[in-house]
C-alpha cells in the first residue's frame, strides 16, 4: 500500500492502487502553485485514493480547474481538472516512497524554462500528452554542446 501526506500531516491519503502515470509538468500554471521550476505529478484514478487524514482545501486557479492543498502547512497536495475525469494528480513529492515510482516523461514541455533541464532520455510532449500522443522530443531539451 502507498501512502503520502502535506508536511505537516494533517492531509494525508492512501492509494488503493498505483499510479496510470508519472510525468514532469512545465506549465506555468503548475510553476507557480508549487512554487517551482518544475513539478512532477503521479497521475491516479480519484476513486483509487483515500483521504485518511483531513480532506485538503480546494482553490479553483481557473474555471474546471482545481487545486488541493493543506490549509494548514500550504503543500499543494494534486490537481483536478475537468479535462481528465475520474483522474487525480498527486503531487510526487507528497508520497511516503517517492523512489518507488520514477517519471516517465515530460508534459507541457514547450513552457519548460530556458535555465532550467532535466537530463534524461524520458519522451517529452508538446501538451498534455496521452496514450495517443506523439512526443515532441526524446531527451534533454537542449544538446550538450
Amino acid at each position: 500500500m502507498t501512502t503520502g501526506h502535506c508536511l505537516c500531516g494533517k492531509v494525508s491519503y492512501r492509494l488503493d492502487a498505483g499510479p496510470i502515470w508519472i510525468a514532469y509538468c512545465h506549465c506555468a500554471s503548475c510553476r507557480r502553485h508549487a512554487g517551482s521550476p518544475v513539478t512532477l505529478f503521479a497521475g491516479m484514478r480519484e476513486d483509487r485514493v483515500v483521504w485518511t487524514g483531513a480532506d485538503p482545501d480546494i482553490y479553483q486557479s481557473s474555471p474546471g480547474v482545481e487545486r488541493l492543498f493543506c490549509g494548514q502547512c500550504g503543500t499543494p497536495v494534486a490537481y483536478r481538472a475537468e479535462r481528465f475525469p475520474g483522474e487525480l494528480h498527486l503531487y510526487h513529492g507528497t508520497l511516503d516512497t517517492p523512489a518507488a515510482f520514477p517519471p516517465a516523461g515530460h508534459v507541457h514541455a514547450g513552457g519548460q524554462l530556458p535555465w532550467f533541464e532535466i537530463d534524461d532520455r524520458l519522451p517529452r510532449y508538446e501538451s498534455a500528452g496521452g496514450p495517443e500522443a506523439m512526443p515532441v522530443s526524446i531527451g534533454p531539451a537542449r544538446k550538450a554542446s
